[in-house]
Formats: structure tokens, C-alpha cells, sequence
């Protein structure tokens, strides 16, 4: 169920009433379309009254978002969306509040935001747009660019590790994370409606492309002719199963995942993994997290969705207790406690 403690609508809402009147100013071909027609699918979804929905945002292309959805928003600093979006819910607990954010913005300046607003865990929903470069700084490296790539700034090839955004996420104590390519909009719609849901900081990294400064760079799990055999969706409480013939499967191999042909080896559906997305241990999901090809498709969906208490719930929890505890009740009882006199 969608959390109670935000208003809903009373009426019912439809993704026009969320579409922008402003000019959206995106290179064409840009996956950030996609991305904003998701939102746009899922907001009259949630059901959650127009003004209840806030939308926040550093600097880069992903971060012209607020302009371009028709709610309330905040465009902030470079890598500070996260610290504005935590004040805003803590604030206001009764707003829903996203969060649109890039690769670099989130993970390079505003790394330090980003680990604690997810170790945290504020009910803020953070969409990553990762196209795995700086695209509105023409085309620096990132973070998640991978290594030994040529840039704007890396001539001979970046010697940077790059960051497992999933891996970083489940690092800072995630309770959601779910991956999606720009490229599946329902995938994309589903997850968001997932992420609204979850009460605590969810994480949804959208591997974006970008035409200009780093085209197909998500193609090898893209294509057409690859895309069935590296690409995993999750479904909760299903095998994980995959492949252009629904043939392969991930199992559990000792300690470490691992890919098996179903027919082969004695290997059947009955061993194949099954998705428990709500298990409190991170253990399985950050294997997945990890899981890149040649070896291993990308999983995509929800990865991990496990409850743990909530930061603005336990601040409104200690507002109550210390309302509750307090012998001050008025401004009067507060001038009049501690030491006082008067004066004749």
C-alpha cells in the first residue's frame, strides 16, 4: 500500500495534469524523454494530490527535471540535491518528494550526500539518470565511467575505478535499489510505482544513454540481438530466469551466483534462484547488483526492498515524545522556567 500519511486526491488525475507547459531542452534522442514520460505515467498512479509531490534536483542535464514536470520543485547546486531533498521531508513529512540526479552529480560531488541520505533512509524516491559521463560539461569522465575509456579528460583512457552503483547503494546500508534501462518505459513506470511504495530511501539507477558525449554505451545489454541474453528481470517471488529461449537460469553455486542451462547438467527450473526482493539480508542482492556481462546479464527491476525504520519517522516519533515529556506547554511557561526574577 502507498504510505497513508500523504494526502491523496480527491480527484482523479491523469498524466496530462503533470505535463510541464515549459520548452523541454534535451539533445534529441536523449534518453531523459523516456525517463520524464515514465514519471509523468506514474505520478497520476500513486494518486497522491499535485501539491504533495515535490521534485528536487542539483546541476546537469537530469537536473532540468523540476522545470519540466508540473509540480513543485527545487533546482539546488551541483551534488547538493539530496541534502535540500532531506530538509524538505523532514520539513514537510507530508510531501512525496523525488529526487533527479546524474552519475556525477550524485556520486561524484555529492557522493558525501548521497551515502548518508541513503544510510539514513529518508522516504525520498532518487532517480539516477547513469549515462556514465559528464554530458552537460561536454563529455568529462564520471564516476561510473568504465575504466580505460577515452574522454574530454581522459585522452589516454581513464585509470579511475569506476563505482558499482548498486554495490555503493547496499554499501551505504540500501534498503531499495532497483535498475532499469531507458530504454523500457513500463519497466521503468513499474519500478517507480515500487519505489513510491517503499517507505525509506529508494534508489532507482536508470542506465540512460547519451547521444552526444557517450552513445551505445549500455548497448552491449541494449541491443536487439543481445538484449534476451543480458538482461535479467527480476520478479519477486519468481526464478530468475533468462535468456532468448527462457533456457537460462541463476543459481546459487557455494557461496557465489552463477549461470546454468536449464536442461543441462541435470540442472531444472526447481534450481534456479528464486527473487525475494523483501530479504532482509543484502547478501544475494548485492550479487546481483554486481552481475555484468560477458559472464553474467545485468539484473534489472527491483533488487532490494527491505524495511528498516525511517529517519523523518523517527524524528517525528521524538517531536511526539518530547511534546509528551515536556513541562513547557505555552511561551509563557517557557519565560517563566529555569531562574527568573522580577524586577521592581
Amino acid at each position: 500500500m502507498i504510505q497513508n500519511t500523504i494526502d491523496r486526491s480527491d480527484v482523479e488525475l491523469t498524466k496530462e495534469d503533470f505535463v510541464s507547459d515549459q520548452m523541454v531542452r534535451w539533445c534529441p534522442g536523449c534518453g531523459s524523454y523516456a525517463i520524464l514520460t515514465a514519471v509523468a505515467n506514474v505520478f497520476p498512479k500513486i494518486g497522491y494530490k499535485k501539491e504533495n509531490f515535490c521534485v528536487v534536483s542539483g546541476i546537469g542535464c537530469s537536473s532540468r527535471f523540476p522545470y519540466y514536470v508540473n509540480t513543485y520543485g527545487f533546482h539546488g547546486i551541483h551534488g547538493r540535491a539530496t541534502a535540500i531533498a532531506s530538509g524538505v521531508k523532514i520539513a514537510n513529512p507530508k510531501l512525496s518528494v523525488w529526487i533527479a540526479t546524474g552519475d556525477g552529480d550524485s556520486m561524484a560531488i555529492g557522493g558525501n550526500h548521497f551515502i548518508h541520505i541513503i544510510r539514513r533512509n529518508i522516504d525520498v524516491n532518487i532517480i539516477l539518470f547513469n549515462n556514465m559521463i559528464y554530458g552537460l560539461t561536454k563529455g568529462q569522465y564520471s564516476p561510473t565511467t568504465p575504466m580505460g575509456q577515452i574522454t574530454k579528460t581522459s585522452p589516454q583512457g581513464t585509470i579511475e575505478h569506476p563505482f558499482n552503483t548498486g554495490e555503493l547503494v547496499l554499501g551505504a546500508q540500501g534498503t531499495f535499489f532497483a535498475r532499469v534501462t531507458d530504454t523500457n518505459v513500463k519497466m521503468m513506470t513499474d519500478v517507480m510505482f515500487e519505489s513510491a511504495k517503499h517507505d525509506g530511501t529508494s534508489v532507482i539507477e536508470i542506465l540512460q544513454n547519451c547521444v552526444i558525449y557517450n552513445d551505445k554505451i549500455h548497448s552491449a545489454i541494449t541491443r536487439k540481438d543481445v538484449k534476451d541474453d543480458f538482461q535479467l528481470h527480476l520478479k519477486n517471488g519468481e526464478p530468475m530466469i533468462f535468456g532468448k529461449n527462457k533456457d537460462k537460469g541463476i543459481i546459487l553455486n557455494g557461496t557465489k551466483l552463477d549461470v546454468a542451462t536449464i536442461g543441462k547438467n541435470e540442472i531444472t527450473e526447481k534450481n534456479i534462484l528464486i527473487h525475494d526482493q523483501y530479504q532482509q539480508d543484502p547478501g544475494i542482492h548485492l550479487m546481483l547488483a554486481k552481475m555484468q556481462p560477458p559472464n553474467f546479464p545485468v539484473a534489472l527491476g527491483v533488487i532490494r526492498s527491505a524495511m528498516y525504520p525511517t529517519y523523518d519517522d523517527l524524528v517525528e516519533e521524538q517531536i511526539s515524545q518530547a511534546k509528551q515529556n515536556s513541562k513547557i506547554r505555552t511561551v509563557n511557561d517557557l519565560l517563566n522556567s529555569g531562574d527568573t526574577w522580577e524586577i521592581k
